[in-house]
């Protein structure tokens, strides 16, 4: 998995006058929870773009005063009317606990389906996966190669063998449905 390096400066103070001053600096107030205890923090917020506006799943490697310690992003906290990025909750990986993360789809393949004039339609764009961090998969492939025109992708067709979907098996992940095209060529066909 892809992993982006971000530093940090420790808070001497927590609290809301001490986060108002740090979002006025161009700063963040961040948590750290997981380990033996937690670590208040503040992070410049032109480092965390790279890591919050992505499709991508990624581990963040958190450097805080020469102290290196590996996380995912738990929580976002964003100001409801300016979406300016109020607080990040991060939570510390250890290899031997296992993590829940949603991780993107990825399609891939050509559907015989869409060929003929199908209309391919992606409900679920991410799936909750869950297991330890060295065999978390930084996307989930989902071959469409064999969907014809009616058919459809559900998670209990994921061949998965070092992590666990905890998505429900019945969800469709990916479908092909018929197009207004197509739908009128056959109502046509059948009127002749």
């Amino acid at each position: 998995m892809k992993t982006i390096a971000i530093s940090g400066s420790p808070r001497e103070n927590v609290g809301k006058r001490d986060a108002k001053e740090l979002r006025y600096e161009g700063k963040v107030p961040a948590v750290l929870y997981g380990g033996t205890e937690q670590k208040h923090f503040a992070v410049i917020t032109t480092e965390l773009k790279d890591a919050i506006y992505t499709p991508e799943a990624n581990f963040i490697e958190i450097d805080i005063n020469g102290t290196k310690t590996k996380a995912i992003i738990k929580e976002l906290q964003f100001h409801p009317l300016t979406d300016l990025l109020l607080h990040v909750d991060f939570l510390q990986l250890f290899d031997d606990k296992e993590i829940l993360m949603e991780i993107p789809v990825k399609i891939t393949g050509t559907s015989p389906g869409v060929k003929m004039g199908g209309k391919l339609v992606q409900k679920l764009r991410k799936l909750r996966v869950r297991s330890f961090p060295k065999d978390m998969p930084q996307t989930i492939e989902v071959s469409i190669s064999k969907l014809e025109v009616g058919n459809l992708f559900r998670v209990r067709d994921l061949a998965t063998a070092t992590y666990t979907i905890t998505n429900t098996p019945e969800d469709t992940i990916v479908s092909v449905g018929m197009s207004r095209a197509l739908k009128q060529a056959e109502n046509e066909a059948n009127k002749k």
